[in-house]
């Protein structure tokens, strides 16, 4: 099984190279591609990324290990992103975050089946904090009975 998804894998990730010219300087759009294919980045993917576009594994290593938003493990049903800026800070994100990790019994930051509460620091929505971000839709002026119904919404609409 785990040989079949490999050739799955790379395939795939072969063909995001191609729709992207095999150039190297389309890396970050390679790695959203794959990412988006499979929910996480495998080594698989990864190796092959790296011979299509004739870069070093270690290149690549360095790019997703820079970059919070590639994910290297499946990871959680749902991640949420709460801004804790100053701007955020002053109208209540830490009460929203609070309030979330009470409601989904997790953490900030830690690992959860169903839900990540990920911190994160400016989503560029300072003028309507506290903000969140769930997949790439961004929200503002989000309590805790707003994000209950965003990430219901979010759940529903995944399923």
């Amino acid at each position: 099984m785990a040989t079949l998804l490999n050739t799955i894998e790379d395939a795939q990730a072969r063909e995001i190279c191609r729709d992207h010219g095999d150039r190297p300087q389309e890396l970050l759009e390679i790695l959203h591609g794959v990412q988006a294919a499979h929910g996480h980045l495998t080594d698989a993917a990864l190796r092959t990324i790296a011979y299509s576009l004739n870069i070093s594994r270690a290149e690549i290593h360095g790019v997703v290990s820079f970059y919070h938003d590639y994910k290297r493990e499946k990871g959680a049903m749902q991640t949420i992103k709460i801004c804790r800026a100053e701007a955020c800070q002053a109208v209540g994100a830490n009460d929203l975050i609070a309030g979330a990790e009470r409601h989904f019994k997790t953490k900030l930051d830690e690992k959860s089946v169903a839900v990540k509460l990920e911190a994160t620091y400016c989503l560029g929505n300072c003028a309507l904090g506290p903000a969140i971000m769930i997949d790439e839709d961004l929200y503002g002026r989000v309590d805790l009975d707003r994000l209950k119904a965003i990430s219901a919404a979010h759940k529903e609409q995944s399923s």
